[in-house]
């Protein structure tokens, strides 16, 4: 799908939100439904970024989408919805990295590229992409969320800022870190690649 009928296709989705919420509230299955297939795969993308154990990331996701169906009062409105999902699935992944017990290699999670996690791409450009994903994936786990959140999912520095409970500031940062490490690993301008 191009990047134009994409973002009117995600702002279609958002417009509904407020709606499917409401209905979410009252215990709408249905409802949940269509919200969980919405977010599904943009949580997935970023959890992966993360986690990069497909177990993990499906019950990851799994939880954060069960604190809307459980919770759903507990979104204030304060943000949009998808910056309240990002930052309850940025903590349980946070969690999950943490209690994981057997950690496996980070070259062999870099070799086993999920086609679902890579960014929308045409099919000459797998192979940028691929070796994109390798380089964002030997950075930190909170520099690949800034980039991942930045780059993937178009927010901007204050939505990250609340999603990683951390300073506008320390988001800056890390993105500047980040933008530099991976000027050192792919030749040309970082924008050719995102």
């Amino acid at each position: 799908m191009s990047g134009d009928r994409r973002t009117q296709v995600e702002q279609a989705e958002r417009g509904e939100e407020p709606a499917l919420l409401a209905r979410v509230r009252a215990h709408d299955l249905a409802a949940f439904e269509r919200l969980y297939r919405l977010y599904h795969p943009r949580l997935s993308r970023f959890v992966t970024s993360l986690v990069r154990r497909h177990g993990l990331v499906e019950e990851v996701v799994d939880d954060t989408m069960m604190v809307l169906w459980d919770k759903p009062e507990s979104f204030s409105g304060g943000s949009k919805l998808s910056t309240w999902l990002f930052a309850i699935a940025y903590r349980k992944a946070v969690r999950a990295r943490l209690r994981a017990d057997d950690p496996i290699a980070d070259e062999e999670a870099d070799e086993r590229i999920d086609e679902a996690a890579l960014p929308d791409r045409s099919f000459d450009r797998q192979r940028a992409a691929a070796i994109l994903q390798h380089a964002i994936g030997e950075l930190s786990p909170d520099h690949r969320a800034v980039v991942h959140l930045t780059y993937f999912q178009e927010m901007n520095y204050r939505e990250i800022a609340d999603i990683l409970g951390c300073p506008i500031d320390t988001v800056k940062t890390r993105m500047f870190h980040a933008r530099r490490y991976l000027r050192t690993k792919l030749a040309g301008e970082l924008s050719d690649w995102i």
